[in-house]
């Protein structure tokens, strides 16, 4: 497998033996803070679409790894490492946490195409929701946190706002893009840069409003990001319109 911050010659991990080294590296990371920062890409990302790309950054090590699940398939979370542990046992683990910025699509997404019903998930977007002052009606996007909240130097904020923009018009319909540039093979560097920014900076949004967490509002986090996950596949779950903007304390 090529070094963790190296893109392969496709772009991406997209061999089952690539897949089992990754894997084994997951089983005895620390987990507090979490090891694990995870997010999504694909073409409408719900049961009704497709996942393309599995983000993973890991903390410990510093490094982003981009999981082809549009060539994979099933083989992305059944292959197994050399302990018997595969991708689906870890995102299934509810004693290995794992940190999502609004889990709801994603799992979503993975519960349908892949029966993954996952644990241990901390939701960043529920953290944010639950320090803020004021109303908690409406929840807030990736965007409008890392902005306001995320302590960045500002070459690092130049970057992230270039690669976010550049991002956008490849694969963005309202910007002339299409999102089934997510499935291109090689992936185009700007994409690959695109999916790598935000999951690298989730650990620093974690650290930042997991400090001025209450054991209450702790307690109340945990259970709506499994209140989401159980939402997120029942039969009746939309992954869009104006209901999701809305917070669980409202």
């Amino acid at each position: 497998m090529a070094s963790p911050n190296q893109a392969p010659p496709s772009g991406l991990i997209d061999t089952p033996e690539s897949i089992s080294s990754l894997v084994s590296t997951l089983s005895t990371l620390p987990t507090n803070p979490p090891s694990l920062y995870l997010d999504l890409e694909g073409i409408n990302l719900s049961r009704s679409g497709s996942i393309s790309i599995l983000q993973l950054f890991i903390l410990p090590t510093a490094t982003t790894h981009l999981v082809d699940i549009h060539t994979l398939g099933t083989l992305a979370f059944t292959t197994p490492s050399a302990t018997g542990d595969t991708l689906k046992s870890i995102l299934e683990s509810a004693a290995v946490p794992k940190a999502f910025f609004d889990v709801r699509c994603d799992s979503d997404a993975l519960y349908s195409h892949f029966g993954i019903n996952l644990a241990g998930v901390v939701d960043i977007q529920l953290l944010e929701l639950a320090t803020r002052s004021g109303s908690k009606r409406f929840i807030s996007g990736l965007a409008k946190c890392m902005e306001r909240d995320l302590p960045m130097t500002s070459a690092e904020r130049q970057t992230w706002m270039a690669t976010k923009e550049t991002g956008r018009r490849l694969f963005a319909p309202e910007r002339g893009g299409s999102y089934e540039v997510f499935n291109k093979r090689p992936l185009p560097q700007e994409i690959r840069e695109y999916c790598m920014q935000d999951v690298k900076f989730l650990p620093r949004l974690w650290r930042f409003y997991y400090d001025k967490l209450t054991p209450v509002w702790k307690a109340r986090v945990e259970d709506a990001a499994k209140a989401r996950v159980r939402e997120s596949q029942s039969a009746r779950f939309v992954g869009q319109g104006q209901h999701m903007a809305l917070g669980p304390w409202g």
